[in-house]
């Protein structure tokens, strides 16, 4: 068996976070929850893919309110002074809708000797069994689990508490055995903070700064974006 230091080793040379998103706009919510996951997994990099045309926020009618070329200035300055993430634009590149499935499959083209992190908050683990191609996702990535405020196992439908119960691991070692189908919950982060609450205090001018880097404020306030 593969000693937890010697795997977490394993995991530094062979691991990629992802993390996806509107990035409408990003936000410390985002990174700060992605770096604890780095940190835990010991990954050296994690990518932030802001997405293009989300599927099931479509359906929802909940399109982005900053336009992609926006969302993406900001994803890049939240990158500049990290050393840990990078900003990819494949899936503002990609026409028509963005797929997770697609990205990772590009990324597994990319990356073929890397195991991929894909990162994900509880909310998308409610619904994630009703992706499109949801199995295949676990068989390009393992998916780590970030808890949030308010979402519980207890809310998972049958379909996915199955799928835990055959997938879910808590070893850390073990992630380096395979490179992907295992599901991980990251260590308890919690900073309540969404896109939906900045973007409302914005329009209500309350005080938001807190939830933003002072780089990304300064973006908002310069384009007057969600006034």
């Amino acid at each position: 068996m593969t000693s937890t230091k010697s795997g977490i080793n394993t995991i530094i040379n062979n691991g990629i976070g992802i993390l996806g998103g509107t990035f409408d706009p990003i936000h410390l919510g985002h990174t700060q929850s992605a770096q604890a996951v780095a940190n835990q997994l010991n990954l050296t990099e994690v990518l932030l893919i802001p997405t293009h045309i989300p599927p099931h926020k479509i359906s929802a009618k909940l399109v982005p309110h900053a336009s992609a070329e926006q969302r993406a200035a900001m994803v890049e300055i939240a990158c500049q002074k990290s050393e840990l993430f990078t900003c990819d634009l494949r899936e503002l590149k990609r026409s028509g809708h963005s797929y997770t499935v697609d990205t990772l499959k590009e990324l597994k083209q990319q990356y073929p000797t890397k195991a991929l992190f894909f990162i994900i908050g509880m909310d998308s683990l409610l619904t994630f069994t009703t992706w499109h191609k949801y199995k295949e996702i676990l068989s390009l990535c393992h998916l780590v689990v970030n808890t949030r405020p308010n979402y519980s196992i207890e809310q998972l439908n049958e379909e996915t508490k199955t799928l835990l119960s055959n997938c879910q691991t808590a070893d850390l070692t073990e992630l380096t055995l395979v490179n992907h189908g295992k599901i991980f919950f990251a260590i308890k982060y919690f900073l309540d903070v969404s896109s939906t609450q900045i973007r409302r205090r914005l329009a209500q001018k309350k005080a938001y700064n807190h939830q933003l880097s002072p780089s990304i404020s300064e973006f908002i306030h310069k384009n007057k974006l969600y006034r």
